[in-house]
């Protein structure tokens, strides 16, 4: 199950990286939402999501607290 959580989140930030504040809003919840080990994917899947988007390097701020 917590896969297919995972994988939601994972779905719902793409479709939201278009804005900034959106992103890092839906970040804050998956944060509350996912397990320890889940967090240690997402921090790795958030480096490779951001490499081309500048606008969002700030949310990486919000993982990394």
């Amino acid at each position: 199950m917590s896969k297919i959580m995972f994988d939601y989140t994972k779905s719902v930030l793409e479709r939201v990286s278009f804005d900034p504040m959106l992103f890092c809003k839906e970040l804050e919840k998956a944060i509350k939402a996912l397990l320890p080990y889940e967090m240690e994917q997402l921090r790795e899947w958030l480096l490779n999501f951001t490499i081309g988007k500048p606008e969002l390097k700030q949310c990486l701020l919000i993982v990394n607290s």
